[in-house]
């Protein structure tokens, strides 16, 4: 069924040159693997709806974990004055 038929039946609530823009941008848009290759949208292929959720919630987790790791094995500041990597006045107040 076209749009413009879809629209007539309706009660024509839009106008024929909105019905006219409407169907040359979604002859336009871009394929949806594209829109993957773009991170524009996820690619969820093999994993069940349900589990989608959890499997975000899952992975922001571990990023959230590694980030911890790494914060707390990062040098002081007072480490890298002593290497000459920070000057004295570059160290911050409130460590």
């Amino acid at each position: 069924m076209s749009l413009n038929r879809l629209v007539a039946e309706r009660s024509n609530s839009l106008d024929q040159g909105t019905v006219t823009k409407l169907e040359k941008h979604l002859t336009q848009r871009p394929e949806k693997t594209d829109l993957v290759e773009r991170n524009i949208l996820k690619d969820d292929k093999g994993i069940a709806p349900g589990l989608v959720a959890a499997k975000e919630k899952l992975q922001r987790s571990q990023l959230e974990d590694k980030l911890g790791q790494a914060l707390q094995q990062r040098p002081k500041p007072e480490e890298l004055v002593k290497e000459g990597i920070l000057f004295e006045g570059e160290v911050p107040s409130n460590t």
